[in-house]
């Protein structure tokens, strides 16, 4: 249901209650932090003084991506090394109940940040971790990005045509996959922190999120000892179910359960497959798919999409058309859902950001999102105030470069 118009305010959000110091890099800590802020959350980022950043692998703060993954953020410039920026570290760990970051483990242990140091300046703080490939073990150095766990988590040996080599799916799915999984850890952690009033590590990996997202396909191999190959468009387990030639193009059809199948025979006039005993079981027709999709072929192309989804949905019978993300966007459905929200940006202007696709009936999504990202250091003095440093104390600390 499209949300209404009603001013929502950050403080009648459900994480409005909580502090979140985001020290993290690259997407997937960052996506973690933004199911937090999207909800309410007092989110600070820290980011590297100008001389020491040597920017993201998202892109520059004012791009599409960075705006996306770091609205409704407030920034801190802050020289992580220098011993004023530690003590002013220090000043945010003790105020945080969250405290996101994904460096190695000597670095955490260098700058103060492993949870045993931590927890001696704040006892109820959470410590939320990320990583490549777990936090020990043989590969925990190792730098984990994307493109390599998507191929080291067996993804990529699925995806695509058989016979045409690994491909990659065509998003970040690992970073924004352990983000998910890492933001739900959160906020496991802050519930368990209200019977308890302990705080905990949490920490989850980009190796650990995949494998746990192939899902039925590791399963296949965990349970039945079965190693699932490539399959292109059609489903590894279940026939019909892929992609079909329309006279205008292609679209995407499912059609595995009997009354489904019966469905889409009956509203094609295609009776005669119905009929035929290689596809009077799921089973048979699994085993037969190869012939089975050619038939389908020869059926489906004498309609367009349109006439395809408009006969075969009322069947109960999946069928949609296959769009480029402009078309996804400009889809009535998605039209309907509002699944973009505005943010203004004192130089961008208005800019359309895709909203949190959860939606609670007690809190409508507000109408626009608090804060666009922000330029590195764009509030510094702000919260340096907030933690009790005077405008003397600021100008010092920025002379000799701790802050920015």
């Amino acid at each position: 249901m499209a949300d209404t118009d009603t001013d929502i305010q950050p403080a009648e959000l459900p994480l409005s209650r909580y502090k979140v110091l985001d020290l993290s890099i690259a997407r997937a800590g960052p996506v973690a932090v933004r199911l937090l802020a999207d909800w309410g959350a007092d989110v600070t980022r820290v980011d590297p003084p100008p001389a020491q950043d040597r920017g993201s692998v998202t892109g520059r703060r004012r791009g599409s991506d960075e705006q996306n993954l770091h609205r409704n953020k407030r920034s801190l410039c802050l020289d992580l090394k220098s011993p004023r920026g530690a003590e002013v570290l220090r000043r945010l760990i003790a105020r945080s109940d969250v405290v996101v970051e994904n460096f190695r483990a000597d670095v955490k242990e260098r700058l103060g940040l492993t949870y045993a140091q931590l927890q001696r300046i704040n006892p109820r703080v959470i410590l939320a971790s990320i990583s490549g490939f777990g936090q020990d073990g043989p590969y925990s150095d190792r730098p984990g990005v994307d493109q390599i766990v998507q191929g080291m988590c067996g993804l990529s040996s699925v995806t695509g045509e058989p016979g045409r080599g690994p491909v990659r799916v065509g998003i970040a799915i690992s970073d924004t996959t352990a983000g998910m999984f890492l933001g739900q850890g959160i906020l496991l952690a802050l519930l368990h922190r209200e019977h308890t009033g302990e705080g905990q590590w949490v920490h989850t990996s980009l190796i650990e999120s995949m494998l746990n997202k192939l899902d039925f396909q590791g399963a296949r191999y965990t349970v039945d000892g079965e190693v699932a190959r490539q399959q292109g468009n059609a489903h590894p387990t279940l026939a019909p179910m892929g992609t079909y030639r329309a006279r205008d193009g292609m679209v995407n059809i499912a059609a595995t359960t009997a009354r489904m199948w019966a469905g889409f025979c009956e509203a094609l006039d295609a009776r005669s497959l119905l009929a035929d005993a290689r596809y009077q079981e799921a089973a048979s027709r699994l085993a037969h798919r190869a012939q089975l999709d050619a038939d389908i072929d020869e059926i489906t192309s004498g309609f367009d999409t349109a006439e395809l989804v408009a006969r075969l949905n009322p069947a109960g019978v999946p069928c949609g058309p296959i769009y480029d993300i402009g078309q996804a966007f400009e889809d009535a459905q998605v039209k309907h859902l509002a699944m973009t929200r505005p943010a203004r940006h004192p130089v961008l202007g208005d800019i359309e950001l895709l909203r949190s696709p959860i939606n609670l009936s007690a809190v409508p999504h507000p109408p626009r999102f608090h804060l666009a990202g922000p330029d590195p250091g764009e509030q510094s003095d702000a919260l340096l105030q907030e933690l009790g440093y005077d405008d003397g104390a600021i100008a010092a600390m920025r002379a000799e470069g701790a802050v920015a």
